[in-house]
């Protein structure tokens, strides 16, 4: 590794690489160094079944990257986001489906009885989104630049998803909500799980959730062009397996879980800061399929096939219960899935005709349970004769999605649970979240806030602290 960095990052990601291009943004030599072959940890796009069908690894519907004030102050080169008019479908039994798309006034019409309530909600909160949206993107112990905003957000998103529940009557209406508050890989009635309902929402009639065109992949090569063209270097294949392996640099950013943190900083580190390490939690894990199809998924409900995300899981009472056998260590026979069809916006993904696919649902923290045969159950059960259009599949466990990215422990991709505790402080609670009490050294993972998504706001926010720091010495 070079000696003449001024700042090494640690880690590819999303948030790896957004501290960097920071740091290199503002004039520092940074290297960044990353223990897998490929960069780009939860954006990356693989033939994982057959050649010539694109898959991303981990994350594809980008409606936070689309929001990011990172990534909207200079928006990667070469990146374009394909948002399909419908924003996502909630498919019900008997052909039946709940769907978010346009405004907040249009999705509103399509819920009978509950429009009132879906708009009196979220219409005031989607035309302030560019106030509400960036603060919940930062540290919360913050001085809000628009608290009234933030507090019309933050009373009703404190509350549980099963208390909004109560002031619905209709089945479409009561499954959207359970479908984006399960986002939080949460039991319903959790605290804070509102929060989850209400900003993917916002985000829905705001940004859409777009994909990225050619793959996540893209936002990996687009944000290293620039990290090279600002001077900045790049090492694969290298495993850090403790801190004094690393050049000596001005800054040291790691894009690292807590636990990787103890584990190559371990013995530096002050006993009470490691204690609290090693009580940040770590929610469940998630099962992958992905698809080759050899055509199009046969929804039953026809504006399923406008989308290129899919909420399965029946009823707002299916998918609490799914949830709650998660939380309690088990794996449900009927599992809430989120399912996302990208080749419905993006057909480059695959052959002509045919497409890529893919679903995944929560499992118990470290599963290495298949739940292919119960997954591919709930896409039948919505789409009859999907079965007969598979070519080939990848199956992805938790433990093996650990084993991939050790920043995934037990198989959450969120890198941490999103208990009320830890959506207001992570990974510990101080008001300085990115600085460890190692000078020089920032935690940049989405351990810190704001958390999970691919927003860059983690990384960001690390660079930001650690150039604090240096103007400061």
């Amino acid at each position: 590794m070079s000696s003449a960095a001024d700042a090494v990052v640690i880690g590819s990601g999303p948030n790896g690489l957004a501290a960097a291009v920071t740091l290199a943004r503002a004039g520092l030599a940074v290297e960044v160094v990353e223990g897998a072959a490929t960069p780009g940890g939860g954006c990356r796009t693989e033939e994982l079944t057959l050649p010539g069908f694109s898959h991303d690894v981990c994350s594809t519907v980008h409606p936070l990257l689309a929001a990011s004030p990172f990534f909207r102050e200079q928006p990667p080169a070469g990146v374009r986001l394909l948002a399909p008019r419908v924003a996502f479908a909630h498919p019900l039994d008997g052909g039946l489906a709940a769907a978010v798309s346009g405004s907040v006034s249009e999705t509103a019409a399509t819920l009978g009885g509950d429009g009132g309530a879906y708009e009196a909600v979220l219409g005031p909160l989607t035309e302030r989104w560019e106030a509400i949206v960036p603060e919940l993107l930062t540290p919360m112990l913050h001085l809000p630049r628009h608290p009234l905003a933030l507090a019309r957000f933050g009373l009703p998103g404190l509350a549980p998803a099963s208390l909004l529940a109560r002031r619905l009557r209709t089945p479409q209406a009561r499954a959207l909500l359970a479908g984006l508050a399960a986002h939080s890989m949460r039991p319903l009635n959790a605290a804070g799980t509102g929060a989850f309902a209400l900003l993917l929402g916002i985000l829905a009639h705001a940004v859409g959730w777009p994909v990225i065109e050619g793959g996540s992949a893209k936002l990996t090569e687009a944000l290293l062009a620039e990290l090279a063209r600002r001077g900045g270097a790049l090492r694969t294949d290298t495993w850090i397996g403790e801190l004094g392996q690393l050049p000596r640099a001005r800054a040291t950013l790691l894009d690292l879980a807590p636990r990787r943190l103890l584990a190559v900083a371990g013995p530096r580190l002050p006993r009470r800061y490691s204690a609290a390490l090693r009580r940040y939690r770590y929610g469940p894990g998630v099962c992958k399929v992905d698809w080759a199809l050899s055509g199009p998924v046969p929804w039953s409900a026809p504006v399923c096939r406008e989308t290129a995300t899919l909420h399965l899981g029946g009823s707002f009472e299916e998918i609490a219960e799914s949830e709650s056998l998660v939380a309690a260590g088990r794996h449900p026979e009927r599992p809430f899935c989120i399912a996302v069809q990208p080749t419905v916006v993006d057909p480059s993904r695959a052959p002509a005709g045919k497409q890529t696919f893919y679903a995944y649902c929560h499992v118990p923290a470290g599963s290495s349970f298949d739940m292919a045969d119960r997954i591919e159950a709930q896409v039948e059960r919505f789409a009859p004769g999907f079965r007969e259009l598979i070519l080939a599949r990848s199956v992805l466990s938790a433990a093996d999605s650990e084993r991939h990215n050790p920043s995934y422990v037990g198989g959450d991709i969120n890198v941490g649970a999103a208990t009320l505790r830890q959506t207001l402080f992570r990974p510990v609670l101080t008001a300085r979240p990115y600085a460890t009490p190692l000078p020089g050294v920032y935690l940049c993972s989405a351990a810190t806030p704001p958390g999970g998504g691919v927003h860059g706001m983690c990384g960001f926010g690390a660079a930001r602290a650690a150039l604090r720091d240096l103007a400061a010495a």
